[in-house]
C-alpha cells in the first residue's frame, strides 16, 4: 500500500474535523444546539475518512507511527485555520510548542536510542 494515501486521508480528515471543531467560534451568537448538530454532520465526514486512513494505513505505519502522523497534521491544519479563518495570532511561543511536539513526533520515528 502506498504509504502518502492515509497521509493524504488524515490531512482531509483533520481539515473536517478542524472545522467541526472551532468553525463555529466565528459564530458566538449560535444555539449551542445547532452548533452542536452541525459539528456532528462534519464530524461524520470526518470519521469517514480518519477510519480507512488508519485501517489503510496500518498496513504501513504502526499504530503509533499513525497516531503521531495524525498529531502532527493536527498542529498544522489547526495553526493555518486558526490564522486564515479564526484571525488569531501565531506567537513565537505557540511555534516553539508545535516545535517541541514535532520534535516528539521524529523520536515515535527513530526508533530505540
Amino acid at each position: 500500500m502506498h504509504k502518502a494515501l492515509p497521509i493524504f486521508l488524515l490531512f482531509m480528515s483533520n481539515v473536517f474535523m478542524t472545522v467541526a471543531w472551532y468553525g463555529h467560534l466565528k459564530f458566538p451568537n449560535s444555539p449551542i444546539v445547532k452548533v452542536v448538530l452541525i459539528s456532528w454532520a462534519i464530524a461524520l465526514l470526518e470519521y469517514c475518512l480518519a477510519v480507512p486512513a488508519n485501517r489503510i494505513g496500518h498496513a504501513a505505519y504502526s499504530a503509533a507511527e499513525l497516531k503521531t502522523i495524525q498529531e502532527v497534521i493536527t498542529l498544522i491544519v489547526f495553526a493555518g485555520f486558526s490564522v486564515l479563518y479564526l484571525k488569531e495570532t501565531f506567537t513565537i511561543n505557540h511555534a516553539i510548542g508545535f516545535g517541541l511536539i514535532c520534535l516528539g513526533a521524529f523520536f515515535v520515528f527513530k526508533g530505540p536510542f
